[in-house]
C-alpha cells in the first residue's frame, strides 16, 4: 500500500543539511565561542543603566528583603527562559536569527516570523533606549553639551563598529567588561575600606520618588521598573548563525551571565542598604556613584553599561533582520538576506541603522518604550512555550543533551506573560494584536520552510486525544456526521467528471479518500495523477489523501481497501461508485455494496448523464420512497437519510432549489403522502422545497415534475442496474442511487 505525502523529501532535507554543514564549514574563521559571542553580550546587556541609576532606589523603597524578592522574581523568570533556551538549542541544529530560529523551527515560519518582525523592532528601537541612556550619564558629567550632537556622536560610533564586524564590536566589549568590573570593585571596596554604619531596613515603606512627591508606590510598581534589568538574555543566541558551536555555547553563556549577574544585583542591594539611608536611596538616583570608593570608574562603568547594550542590540538586530531575508518573510528578502565574504549582513545593518537615527530624531520613546518590553517578553515566552510543547509531544525527535523538567518550561512561560500584564496590561494587548496581525498576513504568503517542525506532532496529539475521547462515548454519533468519501480510481481520467460533485458533497468539513486501484492503467500513472488530484482538492478547501492499493482483481482491491480504512479513526462512511459495464461488474459491485453495509459504510452510485452532465446546478430532485399505507414519519425514514443530507448539502453548495417528489399507487394515498412529505422538509429543516405527491409508478409522473440537474434516488441492498441505467434516460440528467450504512439520520 502507498500512502500519499506531501512533506519535503528526504533527498531535498538532505541537501540543506549539507548546506548548512558546507556554509558553516566556510564560515570557520569568523566564528565565535562561547565567551566572546555569548558570554560578554549577554551579561553586558544585563548589567545597564538600571543598575546603577535604580537599583537604589529600589532597595530604599522596598528595603533589603522586598528587593531582593524583586530581583529573585525577575531573574526566576530569565532562569527559566534561560534553561528552556538551552534546553531546545542541544535538540535542534539553530540557525541565524537567535528566537526567530528557534521559533520557527518548532512552530513553523509564520509564528517564527510574527514573533521575529516585532523582536526585531525591539531590538532595533531598544539601541535608542541606550543612546538616550549613555546620553544621560554624560550629560551628568558634561551638563553644557547639546543632547542631539551626543545622540548622533554615540549612534555614529556604534553604526561605523557594527559596519565594520561583529569581531571589532566584541573587542570593543571586553574593554567595558573590563570598565564595568572595576566599578563594581571601586563600589564593593567601600565595605572594607570604609565600615558600614547604615543599619538594615529589612522591608521597606514604599515612599515613592521625587517625580511623583513621594506619594507612595507598590511592590509590583518596583517591580516593573526593575524587571527589563533582568532581560537582555537573547544577546547572544542573537548571534547563533556566527558560533562556533551554538549548541554548548548558547547554554553555557547565556545561564552563566544570568546566574552571576543575579548575584551582583543581589550583592548590590546589600551594599546600597548598607551605605545610605532609605531617604538617600529613594531620593538620590546617583547615591552608587558618589559612595563609590574612585567615582570616575563608576561613571565610566555607567557609561560603558549603556554603549555596551546598544552595541550588542546593534549587532545582534541585523542578523534577525538577515534571518527574517533567509527565509523570504520580508518584502525584499534577497537584500535582507545577503552578506558580505566575511558573513556580515551589512544591508540589514543599513537599514537598522536608519531605523535607529528616526527613532532618535523623535527625540522621545518614553511612550513606546513599554512595548518594547512587551515584544522581547513575548519571545521569551514563546521559547518556553516551545520547549513545554515539545517535552508534552513526547515525540522521538526532541532528545536535547540537556533536559530540564516540564514544570520549568511551563513556570517559564506563565510567568513571562504574568510579567508582561503586571508592567502593562494596555501595551501587552497591543503586543498581542500585532503578533497575531503579522502571523495571519504571513499565513497567506504560503512560506516553505527547508526543515520540519512539530505543529504536525501537536495535530496528531490532538486527534490522538480526540479519538479516545470519541471512542469512550457510547452515544450515538448521529450529530456528528459528516460526508467522509472512499473514492476507487482505476484510471484517474474518470475523476474528471466527478471532481465538482465530490467536492460540492464532501466540503467544507468531511474528507476525500482516493482508493487507487492498480489493473487498468499503468502504475505510473496512478502514481503520478493522485497526487495531483488530491492536491486539486485540498485547493478547493477540501481535506484530501490518497492510497494505491496493489491485488490482483477489481473486487479484491476494493475490499482490501475498505476493510483497511474501516478501522481508521477518521474512516470514509460513503463509498462512491459508478454503474458497472459489465456482467462481472456487476457481480462484484453487488458483493462490494454488502462488503460496505458490513463496513458500517454507506454507497453511492452516481450515473452521469452522457450529454447533459450535471446542467447548470439549479434544481435537484430527491425521490422519497413509498410509505404506504400508513405514511407515518418517524426517526427511522427507511434508507432516506444518506440522500436527504447529500440532497441538502448540494443545495445548499450549488443555491440550488429542491423537489421532495414521491410516486403513490393510487389516489387514495395522495394526500397522507403530501403530508408526510412536508412534514419531512420541516423535520429534517430543508428550507425553500417544493412537494410533489403524484399517482402512478416513477416511470409514469416523469413528465409531470419539474427537470432538474440531478435526481436522487434510493439503492436497494440488491442494486438494479437496469433500473438505475433506465432513470438516467427518461429522466435526461445524472443521477445518484444512495443506500445507507445505518449511521446517518437527517432528522438529527
Amino acid at each position: 500500500m502507498m500512502v500519499g505525502d506531501n512533506s519535503i523529501s528526504n533527498t531535498a532535507q538532505d541537501n540543506v543539511l549539507q548546506e548548512q554543514v558546507d556554509e558553516h564549514k566556510a564560515a570557520k574563521g569568523k566564528l565565535f565561542g562561547t565567551f566572546d559571542g555569548v558570554f560578554t553580550p549577554t551579561l553586558l546587556t544585563i548589567l545597564g543603566v538600571i543598575m546603577y541609576l535604580r537599583e537604589g532606589w529600589i532597595v530604599g523603597n522596598a528595603g533589603l528583603l522586598g528587593a531582593w524578592l524583586i530581583i529573585l522574581i525577575s531573574c526566576s523568570i530569565t532562569f527559566l527562559t534561560g534553561l528552556s533556551l538551552s534546553s531546545i538549542t542541544t535538540n535542534i541544529r539553530i540557525g541565524a536569527g537567535g528566537a526567530f530560529s528557534i521559533i520557527s523551527q518548532s512552530l513553523g515560519l509564520e509564528v517564527g516570523g510574527s514573533i521575529g518582525i516585532p523582536l526585531y523592532l525591539a531590538q532595533a528601537l531598544a539601541v535608542a533606549m541606550y543612546i538616550f541612556g549613555f546620553r544621560t550619564g554624560w550629560q551628568w558629567i558634561f551638563p553644557d553639551h547639546p543632547a542631539i550632537l551626543i545622540d548622533l556622536g554615540v549612534f555614529a560610533a556604534l553604526f561605523i563598529v557594527a559596519y565594520i564586524s561583529a569581531s571589532l564590536a566584541f573587542r570593543i566589549q571586553y574593554v567595558i567588561m573590563a570598565i564595568i568590573a572595576g566599578s563594581l570593585i571601586s563600589i564593593f571596596w567601600t565595605l572594607y575600606s570604609v565600615p558600614a554604619q547604615q543599619p538594615i531596613m529589612w522591608w521597606g515603606t514604599f515612599p515613592g520618588s521625587p517625580e511623583n512627591m513621594f506619594t507612595g508606590i507598590g511592590f509590583w510598581a518596583l517591580f516593573a521598573v526593575f524587571f527589563p534589568a533582568a532581560t537582555g538574555i537573547m544577546a547572544g543566541a542573537n548571534m547563533s548563525g556566527e558560533l562556533k558551536n551554538p549548541r554548548k555555547s548558547i547554554p553555557l553563556g547565556t545561564m552563566s551571565a544570568i546566574v552571576l549577574s543575579t548575584v551582583i544585583y543581589l550583592l548590590l542591594a546589600y551594599w546600597l542598604i548598607r551605605s545610605a539611608t532609605p531617604d538617600e536611596l529613594v531620593s538620590n538616583y546617583t547615591i552608587m556613584i558618589e559612595r563609590a570608593a574612585w567615582t570616575p570608574i563608576v561613571l565610566a562603568g555607567l557609561l560603558g553599561a549603556t554603549f555596551s547594550s546598544a552595541l550588542s542590540s546593534i549587532v545582534g538586530a541585523p542578523r534577525i533582520l538577515q534571518a527574517l531575508g533567509d527565509h523570504r518573510i520580508l518584502p525584499k528578502s534577497n537584500w535582507f538576506s545577503t552578506r558580505t565574504q566575511s558573513g556580515e549582513p551589512r544591508n540589514s545593518i543599513v537599514f537598522t541603522g536608519a531605523i535607529v537615527l528616526i527613532a532618535l530624531m523623535l527625540r522621545d520613546l518614553n511612550s513606546i518604550a513599554p512595548l518594547i518590553t512587551m515584544f522581547f517578553l513575548l519571545a521569551y515566552a514563546m521559547i518556553n512555550v516551545v520547549v513545554f510543547m515539545e517535552q508534552s509531544l513526547n515525540l522521538v525527535s526532541f532528545r536535547p543533551l540537556f533536559r530540564i523538567p516540564r514544570a520549568v518550561s511551563f513556570l517559564g512561560a506563565t510567568g513571562c506573560l504574568f510579567v508582561m500584564f503586571t508592567i502593562n496590561s494596555t501595551f501587552s494587548l497591543v503586543a498581542v494584536v500585532v503578533v497575531v496581525s503579522i502571523h495571519s498576513v504571513l499565513l497567506r504568503k504560503h512560506l516553505k520552510a527547508p526543515f520540519g517542525d512539530v505543529r504536525s506532532g501537536l495535530f496528531v496529539a490532538l486527534a490522538e486525544w480526540a479519538a479516545k475521547k470519541v471512542n469512550e462515548l457510547t452515544v450515538s454519533r448521529e450529530r456528528a456526521w459528516r460526508a467522509n468519501i472512499l473514492v476507487p480510481v482505476e484510471d484517474p481520467q474518470e475523476l474528471r467528471g466527478m471532481f465538482n460533485l465530490i467536492r460540492d458533497v464532501s466540503y467544507p468539513k468531511g474528507f476525500i479518500k482516493i482508493l487507487g486501484l492498480t489493473g487498468r492503467v499503468e502504475d505510473k500513472e496512478l502514481y503520478t495523477r493522485l497526487p495531483d488530484i488530491t492536491r486539486s482538492f485540498q485547493d478547493e478547501g477540501v481535506f484530501s489523501s490518497w492510497t494505491i492499493i496493489d491485488v490482483p482483481s477489481f473486487e479484491d482491491n476494493l475490499i482490501a481497501g475498505m476493510e483497511a480504512l474501516a478501522g481508521s479513526f477518521f474512516r470514509p462512511n460513503i463509498i462512491l461508485l459508478t454503474p458497472p459495464l459489465s456482467e462481472q461488474r456487476e457481480e462484484d459491485t453487488r458483493i462490494l455494496v454488502q462488503k460496505a453495509l458490513q463496513n458500517g459504510i454507506g454507497v453511492v452510485i452516481y450515473a452521469a448523464h452522457p450529454k447533459s452532465g450535471l446542467g447548470r446546478h439549479k434544481s435537484i430532485n430527491l425521490w422519497i420512497n413509498d410509505k404506504s399505507p400508513d405514511w407515518e414519519i418517524s426517526m427511522d425514514l427507511g434508507n432516506m437519510d444518506l440522500a436527504i443530507l447529500i440532497g441538502y448539502k448540494l443545495k445548499r453548495k450549488w443555491t440550488a432549489s429542491m423537489n421532495l417528489i414521491t410516486a403513490v399507487g393510487d389516489e387514495d394515498q395522495k394526500r397522507k403522502a403530501g403530508e408526510y412529505i412536508k412534514t419531512l422538509a420541516e423535520l429534517a429543516r430543508l428550507p425553500n422545497v417544493n412537494t410533489y405527491a403524484l399517482e402512478g409508478s416513477i416511470e409514469g409522473i416523469l413528465p409531470e415534475v419539474p427537470q432538474a440537474a440531478l435526481n436522487i434516488f434510493n439503492l436497494t441492498t440488491e442494486p438494479d442496474f437496469e433500473f438505475i441505467r433506465k432513470m438516467v434516460e427518461l429522466t435526461g440528467s445524472s443521477c445518484l442511487f444512495t443506500l445507507d450504512s445505518g449511521e446517518e439520520n437527517a432528522l438529527a
